[in-house]
């Protein structure tokens, strides 16, 4: 992808600060020609039960504080484009609110809300469901559960991770039937080992985690996914795969749409006027195989 927004997870006040700060210091970096137009920021105002959580460290977890996040985004340089909150946390109705009046956008993720909440977080403001089906609970309420609210309101989108291992393929076909590809945003769950041989690591928690050779990440003693190591790419091919869309409306959906979310009117599209933003591709065995990657008008990779 041409662009792409860096996002930074559940922890302390004083990591928060100090890793927007980096980012900060590296977004008008020349040889990045704009491609980081500002950030996510995912946590730590999400649910603190075990699987809504997901794998965000408990320890970290609490509920919404808009002068730290203040805080927060002034150390991001004021880039911080969008928050994941979970909607039934304590006082965060007035802090969607807030971040509305602010132009931040707000996402509905890791969280147990009911369809009550979930319409009243809406009401106030909230865009998108963040890669829905992740960050809930295995054992959940048939009726009763976060998924239906957030899929039965047509003004919410909805992210989703389609790397083959976050969603099974009849949930993507369901979540793409449900909200359409003018709704759906195909996003990607890669973290730091992306770049990384398959093997076992220890994370800064202490943890261990294991990298497999398909471009899983996953705490192996508990058999749970922790993320993935699967370019974005990968997921446009399985929802062709699973979906039967087209290759345009893949291609929008990973493209177009975040762009319309966030607001980008330079991007997204191939208009004259716009950034010269052009990924060259072919599919060879259903696999995306890029051929070259133009990022405002310069060649930034070629095969």
């Amino acid at each position: 992808m041409t662009t792409f927004i860096p996002t930074l997870t559940t922890n302390s006040k004083e990591i928060l600060s100090k890793n927007f700060s980096v980012l900060a210091s590296v977004i008008d970096d020349p040889e990045l020609l704009g491609s980081i137009p500002g950030f996510h920021l995912e946590g730590p105002y999400i649910s603190p039960v075990d699987g809504f959580r997901g794998a965000h460290p408990l320890s970290f977890v609490r509920k919404p504080d808009w002068n730290e996040f203040l805080e927060l985004n002034k150390a991001a340089g004021n880039k911080i484009l969008e928050v994941t909150i979970a909607p039934e946390t304590e006082g965060v109705m007035d802090f969607i609110s807030k971040c509305k009046n602010t132009g931040i956008i707000v996402g509905l993720g890791h969280h147990n809300a009911d369809a009550k909440t979930v319409t009243e977080a809406i009401d106030r403001g909230a865009r998108i469901a963040t890669h829905i089906g992740n960050g809930c609970a295995n054992m959940i309420n048939r009726h009763l559960n976060p998924l239906w609210p957030q899929l039965a309101d047509d003004r919410l989108m909805i992210s989703i991770i389609a790397d083959g291992f976050h969603l099974n393929p009849e949930e993507i076909k369901v979540f793409y039937k449900i909200k359409g590809p003018e709704k759906t945003i195909i996003t990607s769950d890669v973290t730091s080992y992306a770049a990384l041989p398959p093997g076992k690591f220890v994370n800064i928690e202490g943890d261990s985690l294991e990298l497999t050779p398909e471009g899983m990440v996953r705490y192996p003693a508990q058999n749970v996914l922790a993320g993935s190591a699967s370019p974005l790419k990968k997921g446009i091919a399985n929802v062709m795969k699973v979906t039967g869309c087209t290759l345009e409306e893949a291609v929008n959906m990973a493209t177009r749409n975040p762009a319309r979310l966030y607001g980008f009117c330079d991007r997204g599209v191939l208009e004259p006027g716009k950034r010269a933003d052009i990924v060259l591709f072919r599919i060879i065995d259903n696999e995306i195989v890029v051929e070259k990657t133009i990022v405002n008008g310069e060649v930034v990779y070629s095969r």
